[in-house]
């Protein structure tokens, strides 16, 4: 049983809410997706394990038990390059829950023309596997978002 905790501060809204049609049809996993607060700020890791996919845009936090989460920093974001986003670990790295993986600023994001949601998927997961799923109110960074079994 894996506890997945929002990488950010924001709004929780669910992945049907989600601007892409990737996203919002669970095509990548079942999860949701925070609405950020609209400052410079920094995305953390949702789950204790091993970066095994870091874009700017994006990454991948595989725990101990196997389970990968992908945070999806906004949609469609793969188009600013990396413009905006700063790494602040490297793929390999070992990272505890909580830890700043990406600073970026969803303003930023929002000004280039782009949503600024932000998918936190459970990859190859069933929606069946996950439970206590927040899909609206106010998440602050580090609350659980969901269980997966």
């Amino acid at each position: 049983m894996t506890t997945v905790t929002s990488p950010m501060a924001g709004r929780a809204i669910g992945l049907a809410a989600v601007p892409d049609p990737v996203f919002s049809g669970a095509m990548v996993g079942p999860g949701t997706a925070i609405d950020p607060v609209r400052e410079p700020s920094e995305a953390v890791a949702p789950v204790d394990g091993v970066i095994v996919s870091l874009h700017p845009h994006a990454f991948v936090v595989v725990d101990e038990t196997g389970h990968g989460v992908l945070t999806h920093l906004g949609i469609d974001t793969v188009q600013l390059n990396g413009e905006g986003f700063e790494l602040l670990v490297n793929k390999g790295d070992t990272v505890t829950r909580g830890q700043a993986i990406v600073r970026w600023s969803p303003a930023a994001v929002e000004a280039a023309g782009k949503s600024p949601v932000c998918p936190v998927v459970a990859l190859e997961a069933t929606a069946e596997s996950l439970s206590q799923l927040r899909e609206d109110g106010e998440v602050r960074i580090g609350e659980d978002l969901f269980v997966w079994q």
